[in-house]
Formats: C-alpha cells, structure tokens, sequence
C-alpha cells in the first residue's frame, strides 16, 4: 500500500483549514486517513502550521511520499530536514547527538525569521492605520472648512444690517429735531431794534 502526506480541506467557504494528514494514495482527498499529523491554517499572516514532526519523519521513514504542498510544509516545520538527518545516522555519517544540535540551531533560525516576519507584517498594519487616520482627519478637516466658507455669507449679511439699524434710526430722527429747534433758533436771532420797528409799522397801520 503506498502511502501519501497531504491535505485535507476543512473549515468553511472563503475560510479554509486543512488537516495534514498521511492516507492511502487511493483514497479520497477528504475520506478515510491512516492518522493526522498535524494542522495547516493559511487564512492568518504568517500561516498557522502544528505539525507532529516525529510523527511525519516516522513515516517518511517507512517511505511515505508527501504531495508538492505538503512537502513544503514539512519543510518549513523541518520534517524534512530531520528526516535527512535521521538518514544520516542511521548511514553513521553522525551522531543522534549532532543531528539534534543540527536540528536544534535550525529551529532556532527559523523562529528568529518567523519572529522577524511578525513584526514587520505589525509594521505595516500600524502604518497604514495611521495613514487611514491621517485621511479621515485630512476629510473632515475640508469639510469643516466648506461648512463655514457656506455659513461665511448669512454671517456678514446679518452684522451688516446690526450695524446699519443705528443710522438708519439717526437719519430717520432727525428731521423732527431740526423742525423742533428752528423756531427756537429763529426767536434769538430777532435783535430789540427790530422789534421796535416792527411795533411801530403796527401802529402806523
């Protein structure tokens, strides 16, 4: 019975979630498996893969083949990798001790460009919320601006008639004074002379 490492598609639609799987090559994609290795979720950045990595060497081993997306995946977790060195000690090229310091430094390699990776893709998600913030503070800054230049007009036209109700009471008030003040005026400008004249044609009448 030959063997095969692959994926098994879960989750829903839009949203995949894969289980890894080894199964008979003859059976179907999602159908019956012989046991589950691990999990592989690529809807998250980075992807999210929990393998069973002994469990995938053993049946390298005993001479699984893994499909083209699964082999990637079992390098990336360092499957393959172990498995080369698992080869290697059972050829006696070297020890399980220096296969496992091997393994050892290239996890710790990997972690250190996984963590790098996360920081980066934080990087980029804080940047472009704080250019989305910039935008929206950018808009409604034009539209608070366009708001005042349309009330700017009902502004001046309303202090512009505040200022011009006082002289328009002023103008409309003064004819009554002048007609008020003219006989006063008109009375201290007669002398007494005149006055006298004035009695005197009177009289002569």
């Amino acid at each position: 019975m030959s063997v095969k490492i692959r994926l098994q598609r879960h989750g829903k639609k839009g949203k995949p979630f894969y289980w890894i799987v080894a199964a008979d090559a003859r059976a179907k994609r999602d159908g019956r498996f012989l046991e589950k290795l691990g999990t592989y979720n690529p809807n998250t950045n980075p992807a999210t893969v929990n393998l069973d990595v002994d469990g995938a060497v053993k049946w390298l081993q005993n001479g699984a083949q893994p499909t083209d997306t699964a082999k990637t995946i079992l390098s990336y977790k360092g499957a393959m990798l172990k498995n080369h060195l698992v080869g290697g000690v059972r050829k006696g090229a070297l020890t399980e001790e220096q296969a496992e310091e091997k393994f050892q430094a290239w996890l710790e390699e990997k972690a250190g460009k996984v963590a790098s990776k996360e920081e980066n893709v934080a990087k980029v998600k804080s940047e472009a919320k704080a250019k989305a913030l910039e935008a929206e503070k950018a808009v409604n800054e034009a539209r608070v601006a366009a708001a005042v230049e349309e009330a700017a007009p009902e502004v001046v036209e309303e202090v512009v008639a505040e200022e011009a109700t006082p002289e328009v009471v002023a103008e409309e008030a003064a004819p009554e004074v002048v007609e008020e003040a003219a006989p006063e005026v008109v009375a201290e400008e007669v002398t007494p002379e005149e006055a006298a004249e004035e009695k005197k044609e009177e009289s002569a009448e």
